[in-house]
Order: C-alpha cells, then sequence, then structure tokens
C-alpha cells in the first residue's frame, strides 16, 4: 500500500493503492523527480480503494512538471477522475505569463498623443458644459426631471454642514493676516491700520478664495467620489436606460446647491476673518474696540464686498462642475474613483486660481 512506482526503459509507471495522506518520504521523492527527467511517458496505475490528500497532489504536481517541460507524453487513464482533472488544471494554467513589451514612441508620436489627449478632453468638457447649459434651460423652464429632496440634500451638504470648518479656518487666515501686517505697520506706529488691512483683504478676496479651496476639497471631492461610485456601480447606466437625464438627476441639484451657497458661506467667511484680525488688533495691540470697528467699516465698501461674492459665485460653478465632471467620466473601477476624487480637487484648484488672475485683471482694467 502506498506509493510505488516501475521504470521501464522510457516509461515511468506510477502505482497508486490505499491510503497516501501526509506523503514526505523524501528519498523517493527525489528518485521519482530524477527518474522524470530521463523518461518520455509516464503512466498511472490505481486500485479502487484510494485515498489521498493534498501531499500526494503536491509530489504528483512537481513530477508532471518536469514530464511536461521534457514533451513527455502523460496517460492520464490509471488515475481517478478527480485527481487527473485537478492536476490537469494545476499544470495546464501559465502561472507566470510573459509581461508583454510596452511599444516605445518617439517625440513626435508622443506630441501626437498628447494633442488627441488635450483634444479629447477638450471636447468632452465642451459637452459636459452644455449639458448643464440645457438642464439649467429646463430647470428654469419647469421641465428638469429632478428630485426637490435631492436638492434640499444637496444643499444641506454643501451649506450649514460646512460653517463650522469655514468659520475656524476663516478666523485663522484673518489672523495671520493681522499678525503679518502688525509687523510692517507697529514700525510706523501705524498698527490701527491693520483693521482696514484685514477688512479689506478678506472682503475683496481672501474669504472668497479660502472658501473655495476648502469647498473644493470638502464638496467637490465628494461630489466626484459619489458619481464616481455610481458609475462603478453601472447606477448612472441604469438612469439612461431608464430614459433620465443624467444632467438634471446627478449633476443639476449639486450645481445648484452649490453656486447658491457659496457666496452665503463667503460672507461667513468675510466675518469671521475681520473677527480673527479683532482678536489680534484688540486683544494684542492694545487697539480699542470703537477704533478697530471704526476703521473696519471705513475701509469696508461695497465695490469690495461684491466683488469678493462674484469670486465666490465664479468658484461655485467651477468647484461644481470639475466635481462632476470628473464624476462622470470615472473609469469603472475602485481605483478610477480615487483618481477622479484627486482631479476633481486639484483642477477646482487650479483653475480658480487661474480664474482670479484673470478676475483681478479684468477689475483693474475696468477700475472696480
Amino acid at each position: 500500500m502506498g506509493l510505488h512506482y516501475t521504470k521501464n526503459k522510457q516509461q515511468l509507471i506510477i502505482t497508486l493503492d490505499g491510503v497516501i495522506k501526509r506523503y514526505d518520504d523524501q528519498r523517493q521523492i527525489k528518485t521519482l523527480l530524477d527518474i522524470a527527467q530521463q523518461i518520455n511517458e509516464i503512466k498511472f496505475s490505481t486500485t479502487s480503494h484510494l485515498f489521498w490528500d493534498s501531499s500526494l497532489a503536491a509530489v504528483l504536481y512537481k513530477i508532471l512538471t518536469i514530464a511536461q517541460k521534457n514533451n513527455s507524453i502523460i496517460q492520464w487513464d490509471g488515475l481517478p477522475k478527480n485527481l487527473a482533472q485537478f492536476l490537469k488544471l494545476s499544470i495546464e494554467i501559465d502561472r507566470k505569463p510573459e509581461r508583454t513589451s510596452q511599444k516605445k514612441f518617439n517625440f513626435l508620436e508622443n506630441l501626437g498623443n498628447k494633442g488627441l489627449l488635450i483634444y479629447s478632453t477638450l471636447k468632452n468638457t465642451i459637452f459636459f458644459i452644455k449639458q448643464i447649459i440645457f438642464s439649467l434651460g429646463r430647470y428654469f423652464s419647469g421641465k428638469a426631471v429632478m428630485r426637490k429632496i435631492d436638492l434640499e440634500f444637496a444643499l444641506e451638504d454643501s451649506g450649514y454642514k460646512a460653517v463650522g470648518i469655514i468659520s475656524l479656518v476663516s478666523f485663522m487666515v484673518g489672523l495671520i493676516l493681522a499678525f503679518v501686517g502688525a509687523i510692517q505697520l507697529k514700525t510706523f506706529g501705524a498698527q490701527i491700520y491693520i483693521a482696514s488691512l484685514v477688512t479689506i483683504g478678506m472682503i475683496r478676496i481672501m474669504g472668497a478664495i479660502m472658501t473655495g479651496i476648502i469647498m473644493a476639497g470638502r464638496t467637490g471631492a465628494s461630489y466626484a467620489a459619489t458619481i464616481g461610485t455610481m458609475q462603478v456601480n453601472e447606477e448612472i447606466d441604469a438612469l439612461k436606460t431608464f430614459g433620465f437625464e443624467v444632467s438634471d438627476f446627478l449633476i443639476l441639484p449639486r450645481f445648484l446647491s452649490l453656486v447658491v451657497s457659496m457666496p452665503f458661506l463667503t460672507i461667513l467667511s468675510d466675518i469671521m476673518g475681520i473677527i480673527g484680525g479683532a482678536f489680534v488688533g484688540i486683544i494684542m495691540l492694545d487697539i480699542s474696540i470703537a477704533q478697530y470697528w471704526q476703521y473696519s467699516i471705513d475701509a469696508f465698501g461695497l465695490t469690495n464686498f461684491l466683488v469678493g461674492l462674484f469670486h465666490s459665485f465664479i468658484y461655485g460653478i467651477i468647484i461644481a462642475c470639475c466635481g462632476c465632471y470628473y464624476g462622470i467620466n470615472c473609469g469603472r473601477n475602485a481605483d478610477s474613483v480615487g483618481l477622479a476624487t484627486t482631479k476633481a480637487v486639484v483642477s477646482s484648484i487650479v483653475i480658480m486660481i487661474v480664474a482670479t488672475g484673470f478676475l483681478t485683471l479684468i477689475f483693474q482694467v475696468i477700475g472696480l
């Protein structure tokens, strides 16, 4: 009983009998592996009462792998059906597939590929913007397929839930602006003008841009991740199959909520930044409350305030578009969701900074 073998010229006959479990005869295994290198045919013989476990299968796998490399003939008939199928499956699978070498392109081909990629991206972006414009048209004409509860949920997510983090960050930004201004203004004994510096800086640009950066990392990323996950789960395909306009059902409530909430969050940011500056001016620089608020009110201009609100409106559009665009164009796996989220945040911030430069130049030219 057990495993026995017979070598007949170029043929190896392996006989299996009885119970073969925890098979670990190293001398016999080494001999069988050496014989497998020399023969051109392997044959099996098995009794009707064979009980085996994975230890036997592991030894036979090693023998058959050597035989297969030497193009030896394998007679499977003598093995039990289940063991034969198991071993066939084991040796037929290529466990180390060759890596396909990637074709290297020259400079002109790489340049052409980049050009095609940019063209494709621009084409998709223009199509996406057209979808949003058409959705807005359907919304204001009362024909958009959008649930009211989706808009309310999006307003909740991009509204009061963001108040805490925006208040904290804006307060610290105002505080930092006051500290930085005090370093220079104290040398001239003009630290009272810290109130004017913080007020103008916050209401004109800093309040809007800090709110935009926070919302890009918080809400824009959320949009990309949520819609991207729906893309992975084929929920967007299901919506299209049922005849829903994806731009109405998914993008429009998120777009409207962010565009509406950004100006209010910017006003909050302006107020908290001014309070942060007041904290430094009143407590640390011994400026009286009446003086600080008087200089803040004098510096507060409606033009500066409206310029800041206009910036926030543009930032809301940019963040909503980037988050939804990368979510809709997400791939079909989990890694793609993370990539889409990263792209949404980075693109939002970069485009906001570029837009700020253009808007600042335009306002300077027209005298605002």
